[in-house]
């Protein structure tokens, strides 16, 4: 942990203690490729099944990838190779065939079968008798799955699942025999589905990822960062966003911290930070591929105070208690509206007024899943979120609650966000959540 003495940031790497948890990119490599595998062997086969498509075409251009390309190869692949081409297969027992239809190989060879290898055209065609265009192999291969349905990435709602531009896909249809073409069919549910859940190696890692998060927020909400009368709000912002730079990681969205004054109300452009502010973050940032998002909570101490006051207090207890009720109706089998529905009814018989606005969280800040509230949309969100909860899923628990604050002279909407992990019907807090106001003094 970083010293509680006092000193100026310039003069300590405030990255150093947070640095011990960073693995070198070569072992990152290392891990990343082991979990595609763990995941191809164990998530992947799950998926299909459920999603009833026993073979799945991820197609895409060089330099304009399908969104989920990256969770599907090695860590050393960065972008498609030219015209990438990935089949899987469910086999009758349950096991999933990966085949490349690509020069090179995507690589990891142990778990994709190189397939075009008679490259019509090429130096590197093994049998010149047997020569084929990539799409002429791509039918061949269909057709030698005696598939029951085709997936492709083609989706109204899902972006993630939505991959396949309209020139490829007119590409593969005119390719494709009549009776391939008759099995084409939305892979949505088996996009979705894979992008969303998490394997046993990034369920255990994801706690020590938000703990990474809330540490940074520990330091940067601190008087070793702040010194009232001086430090702007858009200062202890850039300290963050360094700091996840400086660590060789990525921030996924522009991060934020505003301040609440009493009399005043939310400031969001640079103002000085003074005693008596409170303050709000909202950050995230990408390690091993997973996403954090944040938002917690700081209270600046006058002269003579110890702790925040009485009534702030009690707005994070009640924030508290909304986390608590939206994780007791998050259960398997439920959708997101269904899980919406019920936590502000019963939030709203506890004497809150609260806003529902979690979403699912994974490869990507807003990643694939069903969606439990906008801020916009707390009736339910059409379609999305009507998308059923499974287990081995993570959420960004995003909400607030409103509060009528004499104190500080308006409505305060206080908000909190902490991600969870929901596995064997259980939610956790991953790397723990905001009980208590960080104290800058």
């Amino acid at each position: 942990m970083v010293s509680k003495e006092s000193y100026l940031i310039s003069e300590v790497p405030h990255t150093l203690d947070l640095k011990t948890k960073i693995l070198p990119y070569r072992k990152q490599e290392e891990v990343l490729d082991r979990i595609l595998k763990e995941r191809m062997a164990t998530i992947l086969p799950k998926v299909m099944k459920r999603s009833g498509i026993d073979t799945w075409v991820v197609a895409c251009n060089e330099y304009n990838e399908d969104p989920l390309l990256f969770s599907l190869t090695p860590c050393a692949m960065f972008t498609a190779r030219r015209l990438t081409i990935l089949v899987f297969h469910l086999n009758e027992d349950d096991s999933v065939k990966a085949m490349a239809l690509t020069r090179p190989n995507v690589g990891l060879d142990s778990l994709y079968e190189s397939v075009w290898v008679n490259q019509k055209g090429s130096k590197w065609c093994k049998d010149p008798s047997k020569a084929e265009t990539q799409m002429e192999c791509l039918n061949r291969i269909l057709t030698e799955c005696n598939s029951k349905r085709i997936g492709i990435n083609v989706s109204k709602d899902f972006a993630f699942a939505d991959g396949l531009s309209k020139s490829l896909y007119d590409e593969i249809y005119a390719a494709l025999s009549i009776e391939n073409r008759q099995k084409l069919t939305s892979a949505e549910k088996l996009a979705v589905g894979w992008l969303e859940s998490r394997s046993k190696s990034e369920m255990e890692a994801y706690n020590g990822i938000m703990e990474i998060a809330h540490t940074m927020i520990k330091e940067a909400f601190s008087s070793r960062v702040i010194l009232p009368g001086v430090t702007t709000n858009l200062d202890v912002k850039y300290f963050m966003l360094q700091t996840v730079i400086d660590l060789g990681l990525k921030p996924w969205f522009d991060f934020e911290v505003s301040i609440l004054r009493k009399d005043v109300g939310k400031i969001e452009d640079e103002a000085i930070i003074l005693k008596g502010d409170v303050l709000h973050c909202d950050v995230g940032l990408t390690y091993l591929r997973l996403c954090t998002d944040t938002q917690e909570n700081a209270y600046v101490l006058k002269d003579g105070e110890d702790d925040a006051p009485d009534h702030l207090k009690k707005m994070l207890h009640d924030t508290n208690l909304f986390q608590d009720i939206v994780v007791s109706c998050i259960k398997e089998g439920k959708s997101g509206n269904e899980v919406l529905k019920e936590a502000l009814n019963e939030g709203k018989k506890q004497g809150l007024r609260p806003c529902l606005y979690t979403h699912p969280i994974g490869y990507h800040g807003h990643a694939a899943g069903p969606t439990i509230g906008l801020y916009d949309k707390q009736e339910g969100v059409p379609y999305n979120g009507d998308y059923l909860i499974y287990n081995d899923t993570a959420y960004s628990l995003e909400l607030n609650c409103a509060f009528d604050s004499e104190e500080m002279g308006f409505d305060v909407y206080f908000g909190l966000e902490t991600d969870i992990l929901f596995t064997d019907d259980k939610v956790h807090y991953l790397g723990g959540r905001q009980t208590e106001f960080h104290l800058i003094k």
